[in-house]
Order: structure tokens, then sequence, then C-alpha cells
């Protein structure tokens, strides 16, 4: 099932500054990218995000973990963050041939 995701971002890798190898990072899919940006950026509590994302509260709460441990992970350790795959559909067009109805990525 297709995860309903609503913001595509421009801007899918991030890298720490003065590290030199980056063959260690991370990935961050698209729907713990979309977790995070409900949940923390946006502010909504877990029981409106998951339905937004059309998922159970409990599978909204393992994404949201999921992404966080990543995200800490990387910035503890000095990795970097690459956004992409999951299992989504885009429901605001952002970007031509990626609009409401497409599911992309693989898990």
């Amino acid at each position: 099932m297709c995860r309903r995701i609503w913001y595509c971002p421009e801007v899918r890798y991030f890298k720490p500054v003065g590290a030199g190898n980056f063959s260690d990072e991370i990935n961050l899919t698209l729907d713990e990218f979309e977790a995070i940006r409900l949940k923390d950026y946006e502010g909504l509590d877990q029981r409106d995000a998951a339905e937004r994302m059309d998922i159970s509260q409990p599978t909204f709460h393992r994404l949201l973990e999921s992404a966080r441990k990543k995200i800490a992970s990387a910035l503890v350790c000095g990795k970097a963050i690459r956004i992409d795959g999951g299992v989504y559909i885009i429901m605001a067009e952002r970007k031509p041939g990626r609009g409401r109805g497409r599911c992309g990525g693989f898990e």
C-alpha cells in the first residue's frame, strides 16, 4: 500500500562540512521524511499525521522513530543523509511527471 506524501523535497542530499569520505551515509525514505515533516515541522499530533498519510497510528509511530534514529545517527556520527525511496504516492504535484495518483519508489 502506498503512503501519502504531500511534500516532495527539492534538496535530497545533505552532507556535513569538513568530513572527507561520504561512503558513510544514511538513507531516509520519502515516507520517513514526510513523517518527520508532519510531526516535527508542521506540529501535527500522531493521529492526525497518520490520517494524512493514510496509515495507522502505530505505522506512523514506527516511521517517525526510524527517521529520528537515522537523523540522530547522521548528526552524531557525521554521516551524509540521502532522501530517496520508500513506497509512496505524491498527493500534491511538485515536479513534472510526479503528481497525484502515481506510486513511486520501493521499500
